[in-house]
């Protein structure tokens, strides 16, 4: 259990970290100051050690996943000496984010396109542009992320090129970089988890998808459709080629929604389905643990078959 307890020491959203006040007010460090979170009606259900210690640790990491929040759950109540109940973790979670709210930050659960699976982010809930972002990166790297966001919204399979990200990256109007630089922006927005990359191709992450859905739907309304099975935005997903139809579908909803259909059709329009049916394998429960300090990669996910991630569409 000692990863749980290990913590990243780079700030999230302009949060440094928190102090235990008077009567135990969380009071949380955001720049050169204190804002006190808890207060009025909110103290009705005071945090305790085990809630703070669960929120330095999802402040640090951003994001985790269901697993590892139910372990991390579990390892805060043993250390802080509470009471502890395995199916009482989003009750648990209740708790901080109503301490979070006037900092408009919740910790928010949803699914990976990746793998299907749940995960725990920490999001900034103020309806700004980039904002969970606006403290740790400076104004072309945003103009960058942006840009990306522009190509991955574009495209037909919910990710962008390196090589186009990397002529965005001469193009910005803030200031431009050079190839080299771009590279480090991105490999930075990849350990941040902000972003997801395999074999040159760039999407979002789940963190990403989760903190910047208001932004997304608000930007590219004309462009985003929501899965099917789920209603979440599906970037990575197949669609259905009935012209009258078109729903799209995640690929693990495809998955689980076609467990064991040799026949697959649509569950919108009844036509047959012509997409290769991906195979999704969950990874063993020991491999799940929350990110060490020294562990900055995106959520792990189990491929899908190369044959199944060729016919991913969007659009």
């Amino acid at each position: 259990m000692k990863e749980i307890a290990q913590h990243q020491n780079k700030p999230v959203c302009g949060v440094r970290g928190f102090d235990r006040g008077t009567n135990g007010v969380l009071m949380v460090r955001r720049g050169g100051g204190h804002v006190t979170v808890s207060g009025g009606s909110v103290m009705a259900r005071p945090m305790g050690d085990s809630h703070r210690r669960f929120l330095q640790t999802i402040m640090s990491n951003g994001i985790i996943d269901g697993s590892q929040a139910k372990a991390l759950h579990k390892h805060c109540c043993d250390v802080a000496g509470a009471n502890y109940s395995q199916d009482r973790l989003d009750e648990f979670i209740d708790v901080i984010n109503l301490h979070l709210q006037p900092m408009f930050m919740h910790i928010r659960k949803g699914m990976s396109e990746e793998d299907g699976l749940q995960y725990y982010a920490l999001v900034n809930t103020a309806e700004t542009e980039v904002t969970r972002m606006s403290s740790d990166y400076a104004d072309n790297e945003l103009e960058l992320f942006r840009k990306i966001m522009d190509l991955v919204a574009e495209s037909d399979n919910g990710t962008a090129s390196s090589t186009d990200i990397l002529n965005c990256g001469d193009a910005l109007l803030s200031k431009k970089l050079k190839k080299k630089e771009t590279e480090q922006v991105l490999n930075k927005f990849v350990q941040n988890k902000w972003l997801t990359e395999k074999h040159g191709e760039y999407s979002l992450s789940t963190r990403c998808i989760m903190e910047m859905e208001p932004y997304l739907r608000t930007i590219y309304q004309d462009l985003l459709k929501n899965c099917h099975v789920c209603d979440n935005i599906a970037f990575q997903c197949q669609m259905c080629e009935n012209p009258d139809c078109g729903i799209r579908m995640h690929l693990p909803c495809v998955a689980r929604y076609f467990r064991g259909r040799s026949d697959p059709h649509c569950p919108a329009c009844n036509e047959f389905w012509p997409h290769e049916i991906p195979e999704m394998h969950r990874p063993p429960a020991s491999q799940s643990q929350p990110s060490s300090a020294k562990e900055n990669t995106a959520p792990r996910s189990t491929p899908l078959t190369s044959q199944a991630r060729r016919s991913g569409r969007r659009l």
